[in-house]
């Protein structure tokens, strides 16, 4: 990248929404200038508005300051770890991050004694920081000369991309702190603000209304899909967006927003120019890999495997994900590890040279020694939170066709993911399940194919307000109190319950945010009690 585009990608990030002050505000929109043609917008559409690929340690720019929040969003998937006596140095500093997101307290950054807290914005200044690139790449592209063709197709293929990622962003954040959508309600449900300029304005921000945010959301999709339908050449890369990657979002927002025939519409157009899925039983390489033939887009990265440790104070894949699998699912075999009551994941490919031959799957050490310790900083080849691939396609198909009354449009889009997850000749593949018994398959095939890749918590609030089979159940989560951070004694375990109609079921907006935007409402988030109960191990 050369100086110029870092230089302008610097000064964009010092003047982020909600950060800042007067001084920085005055000052940022003079550099526009340094942007001469569609070029130098790609440059800076790579180094400023998508999320950095491959990196790992702390699972990227989500867990930089609070590594709960992706924890929270992976909802009932993931459940304490007190097996133990491994001996291996605790994560007492996760441990604690963890307390708030995953006991759902009022604020995000409690700490596990409520003395005091730890900051609870990143998550957000970093994705409006993107959005703010992405606003400024919008409004200089058109400005830009475009004179030869590759010049013009350029132009077109960074507005698509940008306008993919900003209307990416904005859906992320307002599935994290806003209502789930609800087509009767969404009009005036909070959402998060919504900046689409280039200035810098020094101003407090109002949350938009839920409504508003999808239909900038449609709208910048929309446009993208116009923009990049001009573009002949194909990404040469999966860390970049096509037109694919943003027909798959389209048909994912539709379905949260429960227009039933769009969304099958849009998984079938990325059916269609993309049908591959990996089928376990012929392909036995590790499945998060950049070669695995499902993937339409990546960018980010990956820090679920890391999360994991069979030691103390730390987490696992939990037991009530683990065992809803059947015995035919190679799934179950393939993307878990267990040792004892240990749940790891192992769909990305553990580090095995650090300690070549050293360790067997049945020793205790293995999975901390290639996974949780060896994995650590490292890069890995594709994210699982902005990780798009086909699958999803077929379970978006799967589910709006069921919910139209479709079923045996619904039956044949879920047979063929079936296909390639389970042994031949399973009873399982093929169903005759029809109406609420097929809807109910649907989504427990969601649970098991997208597990741990950031869509559980969204499902299961889509879920509570859905036109068709509305679902609600409760989360029970227990949090362990330890001695002290080096220590492996526990001094209780407390048990916390998020009901079916918790308000917690909405991140609450970050406590530096709200100081920032004097008058800005919270989400009604309270704080929570918790019975102490016998550690599970």
């Amino acid at each position: 990248m050369n100086k110029r585009i870092t230089r302008y990608i610097v000064l964009l990030f010092a003047t982020a929404l909600f950060t800042g002050c007067g001084d920085f505000l005055e000052e940022s929109s003079q550099d526009n200038d340094y942007v001469r043609t569609w070029k130098d917008l790609n440059e800076l559409l790579l180094g400023g508005c998508y999320m950095e690929v491959g990196q790992s340690s702390n699972y990227a720019f989500l867990l930089e300051a609070n590594k709960g929040s992706f924890l929270h969003v992976l909802a009932d998937e993931t459940e304490e770890n007190n097996d133990g006596g491994t001996g291996y140095q605790t994560h007492f500093d996760d441990h604690e991050r963890i307390f708030a997101y995953h006991t759902w307290q009022q604020r995000t950054g409690t700490k596990q004694d409520y003395t005091d807290f730890y900051v609870e914005n990143t998550t957000w200044t970093k994705v409006y920081k993107n959005i703010n690139v992405a606003n400024n790449i919008l409004n200089s592209v058109d400005k830009v000369p475009q004179v030869m063709d590759a010049e013009i197709e350029g132009a077109h293929r960074v507005k698509g991309e940008a306008l993919f990622l900003r209307g990416y962003y904005y859906f992320w954040l307002v599935n994290i702190y806003g209502k789930p959508y609800n087509p009767q309600t969404s009009s005036t449900d909070l959402g998060v603000p919504i900046k689409t300029s280039e200035q810098v304005l020094d101003v407090k921000y109002v949350r938009n209304s839920v409504q508003e945010v999808y239909d900038l959301v449609l709208s910048d999709l929309l446009t993208a899909e116009e923009e990049l339908s001009q573009v002949t050449k194909p990404q040469k890369s999966i860390y970049r967006a096509d037109i694919n990657a943003v027909r798959l979002l389209l048909s994912r927002v539709y379905l949260y927003m429960q227009n039933w025939e769009k969304a099958a519409v849009y998984a079938r157009k990325v059916i269609t120019a993309h049908p591959q899925l990996m089928d376990l039983n012929t392909d036995k390489n590790y499945f998060m890999t950049k070669d695995n033939p499902e993937n339409i887009f990546s960018m980010g990265g990956d820090d679920m495997c890391q999360t994991f440790d069979p030691a103390l104070q730390g987490h696992r894949v939990s037991h009530d994900l683990y065992q809803s699998h059947s015995a035919n699912d190679l799934r179950r075999e393939y993307w878990y590890y267990t040792y004892d009551q240990f749940v790891g994941l192992t769909k990305r490919r553990g580090n095995f040279e650090m300690y070549p031959g050293a360790y067997k799957k049945t020793d205790i050490a293995y999975y901390h020694m290639y996974y949780t310790s060896a994995l650590g900083g490292s890069q890995s080849e594709v994210s699982s939170l902005f990780w798009m691939r086909s699958a999803e396609a077929y379970l978006n198909l799967a589910e709006a066709e069921a919910y139209l009354g479709h079923d045996d449009e619904a039956r044949n889009a879920l047979v063929t993911l079936r296909k390639a997850r389970f042994y031949p000749n399973s009873p399982e593949i093929n169903t005759t399940a029809s109406g609420s018994e097929l809807v109910s398959q649907i989504r427990l095939e969601r649970r098991h194919e997208l597990a741990l890749e950031g869509h559980r918590w969204f499902d299961l609030r889509r879920y509570r307000v859905c036109s068709v089979q509305p679902e609600k159940i409760s989360i029970t989560h227990n949090y362990s109190i330890y001695r002290d951070r080096g220590s492996r004694d526990i001094l209780e375990t407390r048990q916390f319950v998020l009901t079916e109609d918790d308000e917690s079921w909405t991140l609450p907006i970050p406590h530096e945010v709200l100081e920032f935007n004097t008058g800005m409402p919270n989400n009604g988030n309270l704080w929570r009690d918790y019975v102490v109960v016998e550690t599970v191990k």
